[in-house]
């Protein structure tokens, strides 16, 4: 016979050890999870600074919140204009890609403390102590929640002086997005069975909710639209920080993450340690896997096939728009200057394309420091050892890998060259030049990734750190006014922006030899230490 005490009995005894745990997450992220937050925190919070000297009369953010707003190209990217405040014109222009960053930062942290500790075998150690079933999921959820809050906290306090209210709203709305997400991967890491897939469905689920966003947005200028309601990113924006604040729509973020924490607290409790629900398929053992390249295509083709997809859709959308640069900006002098830093000094609707063009290829390098990383999972996770003992010497089998990620690295690029020429409509030449020139950058960002993988494995975050500090600087770094020379630190600051200027091969090459050589230097790395140091 059970009662309440019974039942108050089991839910403790479930949740013990949360606390030991909660603080080795936080020991382990001690590093990573001030950076995200200082970087998402920090972005929302001195997009004032940025806005008030690309705006800076009453008349001038007024007239730029009608025209973005009137522009469905832009409103599918960013939203519509709810206010035209300085506050407002922050929570339009970075409230969706804050609210993006803050779900990929705690899709990663939940993802790391779940299903890849029991990827390891670190899990099922733990659980032989005193450690309850559901402790592990709630470590991890108590290490997201401290990283949005200090999200939230961060967006609060730089944004206080343009208003209290919409300044908690916003770092709210950002900050529970990302524990939207966070109680999303949650779910993922009990159905599936490997981290990397955990966190494929979990970012396909963001992407869907970003794309349900700009779908609903582009169709009204109201921004009430039925496909924005379905989108998590849809319900920070309708939040309406600094226009007006609805905070009844926190409690749709709020009930999201109590249903699906819910969720993944029942699941959990119904599985064994490296058990899921949704079992990976076995493969053949032969013919289509008779050599090392043939099995990291196929463990990595769902990604590129995904990557692909998206890129390519990405084009369409983006080339779409080009022909409109010219009426986003008008005769305001500093947005003009903004998208010169961005794409060059051509020519509007060339420097917009460039400046497309440059975040195609700084997330083209998202994928390839993944791909390449792939096989480093594949070793700590102890299915690389098994083949590396028998004929496959080390080189061939990272050979296979390294294939996938710098081709298809081409192949994804190629896609979003494709979408872009065919939806602008000229010189398709041009534009597909202008993509592949991408490729050195890439590449030299893919074999930082081969040379820590090789030669410092327990340092492989630091190529994720270096990929994201590109695409920070290469997409925020202009519109907060940053020097030339910080943004050089990126490899693709030093690329021509294309199409436009005549082509200037030595820094492409320059980038090619050092991307060979980084790739040759960790490959021989490799070769000399042991498999599994990492």
């Amino acid at each position: 016979m059970t009662g309440p005490g019974t039942s108050g009995a089991a839910l403790a005894g479930s949740v013990r050890g949360t606390g030991t745990l909660t603080r080795l997450a936080l020991r382990r992220d001690r590093l990573t999870l001030p950076l995200w937050a200082l970087v998402t925190g920090g972005l929302v919070a001195s997009g004032a600074g940025s806005l008030e000297g690309l705006y800076g009369t009453a008349a001038e953010r007024a007239e730029a919140a009608a025209s973005m707003t009137a522009n469905s190209s832009m409103r599918a990217l960013y939203g519509p204009v709810f206010g035209d405040s300085l506050g407002g014109l922050v929570a339009w222009r970075f409230g969706t890609f804050g609210a993006a960053l803050a779900a990929v930062a705690s899709l990663i942290v939940v993802v790391r403390h779940t299903r890849e500790e029991e990827e390891t075998g670190r899990q099922e150690m733990l659980s032989a102590g005193a450690v309850g079933r559901r402790a592990p999921l709630t470590a991890a959820l108590l290490a997201a929640l401290a990283l949005n809050t200090a999200v939230a906290l961060l967006i609060t306090a730089g944004l206080a002086g343009q208003g209290t209210a919409g300044a908690l709203a916003l770092g709210l709305a950002v900050g529970g997005t990302g524990m939207v997400f966070a109680t999303t991967a949650a779910l993922a890491a009990q159905v599936t069975e490997s981290a990397r897939l955990a966190k494929g469905l979990t970012a396909a689920v963001l992407g869907l909710a970003f794309v349900l966003r700009a779908a609903g947005d582009a169709g009204g200028a109201g921004g009430s639209s039925f496909l924005t309601w379905l989108s998590p990113v849809g319900w920070a924006e309708q939040v309406r920080a600094f226009a007006g604040e609805r905070w009844w729509v926190l409690l749709l973020i709020a009930g999201a993450v109590a249903v699906q924490t819910a969720a993944a607290y029942a699941l959990t409790a119904r599985r064994d340690v490296g058990a899921s629900f949704l079992a990976t398929r076995p493969g053949p053992a032969e013919g289509r896997l008779g050599g090392a390249g043939a099995l990291a295509w196929r463990l990595q083709r769902g990604t590129l096939l995904g990557w692909s997809l998206g890129f390519l859709l990405g084009g369409l959308a983006f080339g779409g728009m080009a022909e409109g640069a010219a009426d986003l900006v008008g005769d305001n002098a500093r947005a003009r200057e903004i998208f010169a830093r961005m794409g060059g000094q051509s020519a509007l609707t060339d420097a917009f394309l460039a400046t497309m063009v440059s975040l195609f290829g700084m997330l083209t390098a998202l994928y390839a420091v993944g791909s390449v990383l792939r096989a480093h999972g594949e070793e700590t996770s102890g299915r690389a050892e098994p083949l590396l003992a028998g004929a496959l010497g080390r080189l061939r089998w990272a050979a296979g890998h390294l294939a996938v990620a710098f081709g298809g690295s081409v192949l994804i690029l190629a896609l979003a060259g494709l979408g872009l020429a065919l939806s602008y409509g000229h010189e398709p030449g041009p534009v597909m030049g202008a993509v592949l020139v991408q490729l050195p950058a890439v590449w030299a960002l893919a074999g930082l990734a081969v040379l820590l993988w090789g030669a410092a494995p327990r340092a492989t975050a630091g190529a994720w750190g270096a990929a994201g500090l590109c695409l920070a600087l290469g997409w925020i770094g202009p519109a907060l006014g940053l020097p030339q020379a910080v943004l050089d630190v990126s490899p693709f600051g030093h690329l021509p922006k294309l199409p436009g200027p005549d082509m200037a091969w030595p820094p492409a090459l320059i980038l090619t030899a050092l991307a060979a050589a980084l790739t040759a230097t960790g490959l021989a790395g490799l070769r000399r230490r042991d498999v599994m140091a990492g």
